[in-house]
């Protein structure tokens, strides 16, 4: 499903344990937040984090990463994108390979794990993706009042909805288009996004974010900054 489709879901991939553990830590994160900052953007907090390194690189998580992109894996980023109820922000169409081509080569080989912290539905604006549309790039034009300042056109009588359980994954390629609406419900929606390339990827921008090798070895004389 994955290579037809750009994408493919798992019922879990934590041990739910390790997985409760991480739950909490969020809801920590979250309640330290500064008065006024929007949970949705709660971007690349391993960077300051770096507990959250034990689930980043969970071998269960990269067995799951190793078999869509190989043995050799690189940690590219991670996010928290929480929506509270109510007043969630919606995430435009867009493909993550379209804002990544200045940071890593090729871009459209990364993939994101996206695990929910919180059942993602229909009703509180769970992730929507375009069957399929990874096999090509997209044009993201126009303004976008959310989390991008561009997206990209769709046919939306082809999205499908992935709604998740709590502890659920979904996996999709950089080259996926994907977007999500804004969360209108009385519950909250939390994924964390956990972002992986395979070491032939380059990273052009050493010094203004960091990657780091999650298992195997480099193919493409990247530096990688210790977990």
């Amino acid at each position: 499903m994955f290579q037809t489709d750009g994408y493919e879901t798992r019922s879990s991939v934590l041990a739910p344990a390790k997985f409760e553990a991480l739950a909490s830590h969020f809801e920590a994160k979250l309640a330290a937040l500064p008065e006024g900052q929007r949970p949705e953007h709660m971007d690349v907090p391993h960077l300051t984090d770096p507990a959250l390194f034990e689930w980043l690189l969970d071998p269960d998580v990269l067995d799951l990463v190793e078999s869509l992109i190989g043995p050799d894996i690189a940690l590219f980023s991670s996010h928290f994108i929480c929506k509270p109820a109510g007043d969630g922000k919606p995430v435009p169409w867009h493909q993550d390979a379209h804002f990544w081509r200045d940071s890593i080569e090729p871009a459209g080989d990364a993939i994101t794990v996206w695990l929910a912290i919180d059942p993602s539905t229909v009703e509180n604006g769970c992730l929507r993706v375009i069957p399929g549309s990874h096999l090509a790039s997209a044009e993201h034009t126009g303004t976008a009042d959310s989390f991008f300042n561009q997206e990209t056109a769709v046919d939306e009588s082809r999205a499908v909805d992935i709604e998740l359980e709590r502890g659920a994954c979904s996996v999709h390629s950089a080259m996926l288009v994907h977007g999500s609406p804004p969360n209108r419900s009385t519950l909250r929606r939390c994924g964390y996004t956990m972002r992986y390339m395979p070491t032939t990827v380059r990273f052009l921008k050493a010094g203004s974010h960091r990657i780091y090798l999650a298992r195997g070895r480099d193919h493409a004389g990247n530096t990688y900054s210790p977990c």
